[in-house]
């Protein structure tokens, strides 16, 4: 059928119908564009301000001060990047965030899965209770635990038994990550509340017949997790171990507990907010500018170039592992979605 013959059955039919279809595909058109206009402003109002940073580590000190000069640079340059990456101590923070956010990961993906798994599948005394302190640590802020976390853990003690063999002290386990170690493996990390409900809500959509039959072959409780349920909750736990990297990568409150600066332990979080800071002492040497009150001094929008670089620089990992563990990602949410 050409182009001229439908548009001339679609005549007959608005005309059979009294206009029905011709009103039917202004509306459509109307509803389509609407929500085109609606996505593209999100994705402006989400995009933007990234696209604003990018552009702003790539110019120069004659573009950054140059009021004609908005989003695209003049002159290309990377000076800020060098600056910032320098600023923020080279491959040090990197590497102490990226082994110990592993870690870290590892352990709260392995702690909330078994008692997500255990919330899912089997009956306990107070087991109510128990899921509803999961969900009060979803909803309390981590903000609130800060000082009774600084107080157990720099005079931590079980049950007395550390005082009673170390001279009535306890021990100081503050500014070493065994401490936030033992957090995670507890369920009580940063977000751990939300990976257990994760866990739990997957293990409680999948059937119960594969533990039956599993049960009849002879399998026991932990082989039937472990064989069976554990190699369909990769996905999940996959997306449990991007969350738990992600926040630990971006915290800069259990860090600044846990780790202390006088050990070396920086980490990316706790070396950001002081870039600018450490600018200020370098700015002389870098422009040979001296100050007539004899202080350091950085113009402002110079600052937040650098700081801009910086944030930009801490984001390249975590843009690696989003592509490299996307595929688990995004089949761990449209498991969810399906069996939801």
């Amino acid at each position: 059928m050409t182009r001229k013959e439908r548009r001339e059955y679609f005549k007959e039919r608005n005309r059979k119908s009294g206009g029905y279809l011709l009103r039917k595909k202004i509306w459509n058109f109307i509803f389509r564009f609407c929500r085109a206009v609606l996505i593209f402003g999100l994705c402006f109002l989400i995009l933007q301000p990234l696209l604003n940073k990018i552009s702003l580590c790539f110019m120069t000190k004659d573009d950054l001060f140059d009021r004609t000069v908005i989003s695209i640079p003049r002159h290309f340059s990377t000076q800020a990047i060098r600056l910032g990456w320098k600023l923020m101590y080279h491959f040090k923070p990197f590497w102490y965030s990226i082994w110990i956010g592993v870690l870290v990961g590892v352990i709260q993906v392995i702690s909330s899965t078994l008692v997500g798994y255990g919330f899912a599948r089997f009956k306990f005394p107070l087991k109510n209770f128990w899921f509803a302190c999961v969900i009060l640590m979803i909803i309390v802020p981590p903000q609130t635990l800060l000082t009774p976390m600084y107080l157990m853990f720099s005079d931590f003690d079980i049950f007395g038994i550390i005082r009673s063999v170390h001279g009535g002290k306890g021990i100081n386990l503050l500014g070493s990550f065994w401490a936030y170690l033992a957090v995670c493996a507890g369920c009580a990390g940063y977000k751990s509340g939300l990976y257990i409900y994760m866990m739990r809500q997957h293990f409680r959509n999948e059937p119960k017949e594969l533990e039956e039959a599993a049960w009849v072959d002879g399998c026991g409780k932990f082989r039937t997790f472990w064989n069976i349920l554990l190699p369909g909750a990769r996905p999940m736990m996959v997306s449990c171990f991007l969350f738990a990297f992600v926040w630990w990568w971006t915290d800069g409150i259990y860090s600044k507990i846990f780790f202390a600066r006088g050990m070396g332990w920086y980490t990316v979080a706790n070396c950001l907010p002081g870039v600018v800071e450490r600018l200020n002492h370098e700015y002389k040497q870098i422009f040979n500018i001296v100050s007539s009150s004899g202080g350091n001094f950085v113009p402002p929008a110079y600052g937040n170039q650098i700081l801009s670089a910086a944030t930009m620089i801490t984001l390249v990992p975590l843009i690696i592992i989003y592509l490299l563990a996307q595929k688990s990602f995004v089949e761990s949410i449209s498991q969810s979605g399906i069996k939801g």
